[in-house]
């Protein structure tokens, strides 16, 4: 297949050939879905830790006699169903949130997303994207110059200095590498631009 190539004036250049295996795909959700779920449930630390009833500050004395009140028997402060104390099934620090996906799922679920941003014309690629120094309102007059003002993520074969620290301060632009690119800023950004070096890298890894 064919994309629609534009120079950095925003003007048309022609086409770029692409792999119909990356970019004309059949969209697969329920693929995509699996991939973005495992990618963020891998990404989870696991930190979050509460206390067991043997680890809750409490006295050991009984709160109140066995019989005659008329109240259940109780042993400790501690008991799980008590306001203080412990959690019956605590979440530790070693617990482990990640789930498996195969290769062969996580190239396809990429291929799917990449496939469905051509589709949906969400995806633009230019001939070649740079700026002549470190300044954010020299990427921000380019990307204006592409008729671009949306979320933008940019993949560039290789992300110059100048590229990334003009990037650096502006929320709505990600820059990354082909290697970079993961599911979820794929589908988080409104547009996808990248350049022609770019598509040919992605092809090289994913089709």
């Amino acid at each position: 297949m064919e994309l629609q190539l534009i120079n950095e004036q925003g003007q048309s250049a022609g086409a770029v050939t692409a792999s119909d295996a990356l970019f004309g795909r059949e969209y697969n959700e329920a693929l995509v879905h699996q991939v973005i779920t495992a990618f963020l449930a891998n990404a989870r630390t696991g930190d979050r830790a509460q206390l067991t009833r043997a680890e809750v500050r409490h006295s050991t004395k009984k709160p109140f006699k066995q019989k005659g009140t008329g109240r259940a028997r109780a042993g400790m402060t501690s008991s799980p169903i008590w306001r203080g104390g412990g959690r019956a099934f605590p979440n530790k620090p070693d617990e482990n949130f990640s789930q498996k996906v195969n290769r062969k799922m996580f190239r396809a679920g990429i291929a799917s997303i990449f496939s469905r941003l051509v589709q949906d014309g969400r995806l633009t690629v230019v001939e070649s994207l740079g700026v002549d120094a470190p300044r954010t309102k020299l990427l921000a007059e380019k990307l204006k110059g592409l008729g671009i003002s949306d979320r933008v993520l940019i993949i560039d074969s290789v992300v110059d200095d100048n590229l990334w620290l003009s990037a650096r301060n502006m929320h709505q632009v990600l820059v990354l590498e082909p290697h970079q690119a993961d599911p979820v800023s794929l589908v988080r950004f409104d547009r996808v631009l990248m350049t022609r070096d770019a598509v040919k890298s992605l092809e090289e890894m994913y089709a």
